[in-house]
């Protein structure tokens, strides 16, 4: 009888900027002002390491930029058994492989996940978890080309060398690479993060973000939801 593969350790790196105003989420200062961006980015998060957490899969690492010693990582408040680690010099590109290959020489799989995006709760983290352990590599695409999910069992630098972040072309330029490394690849259900002022409305609906969804640009929200508020 066939004997099912063993699980390798898995570990959530989860990448994010230090809540800074000026720094963190400044494409939604048009909307929410520095200070209101770096407000929404602490919110956003605290609440992905806590889905992190609860999703109990692996251990959970928080890789920062630029320096886990500031004090505004103090004021999170963020649990005290997290791992932290700096990303470093780089572009985004070469920051996510670094922190890959770092994991995976440790023999362990790795989740690599932003903080953009509230929709990647722990259900959806414990399905990608479910989904690497049957393929090489997962993504987590979301609607505006990009993903916020790599989960990954394997590494190739390929995956993150050239590719133009913050555009559209990003998760299918990543979907090329992998077609051909022949790697096989696993996808999580589209999602959606939070970038530019029109996807405040994909805030949840939580006491958290209630301040932040009242500037949700009109023009960007659906009829139906303009004749209920």
């Amino acid at each position: 009888m066939t004997q099912p593969a063993t699980r390798k350790p898995l570990r959530i790196v989860i990448f994010a900027k230090a809540p800074i105003p000026g720094f963190a989420k400044t494409r939604l200062s048009p909307v929410l002002g520095y200070e209101g961006a770096a407000a929404l980015a602490a919110q956003l998060l605290i609440r992905m390491v806590t889905e992190a957490i609860a999703a109990n899969i692996g251990t959970v690492e928080l890789c920062v930029t630029p320096d886990p010693n500031l004090p505004q990582w103090e004021t999170l408040n963020l649990p005290a058994d997290i791992f932290w680690e700096q990303q470093g010099e780089g572009d985004l590109g070469e920051r996510m492989s670094r922190a890959a290959q770092r994991v995976i020489d440790q023999h362990q799989s790795v989740l690599i996940i932003g903080t953009d995006c509230p929709m990647l709760d722990a259900n959806m983290l414990q399905l990608a978890a479910e989904k690497i352990s049957q393929s090489d590599i997962c993504l987590g695409p979301v609607g505006d080309g990009g993903y916020v999910l790599l989960g990954m069992n394997r590494f190739d630098p390929s995956l993150f060398a050239d590719i133009p972040w913050s555009t559209e072309q990003v998760a299918e330029l990543t979907r090329d690479r992998i077609s051909a490394l022949k790697w096989r690849l696993q996808e999580l259900p589209l999602l959606y993060d939070i970038d530019e002022p029109e996807d405040l409305k994909w805030l949840p609906e939580d006491d958290a973000f209630a301040e932040f969804k009242t500037r949700i640009p009109r023009s960007s929200l659906p009829r139906d939801y303009l004749s209920r508020n």
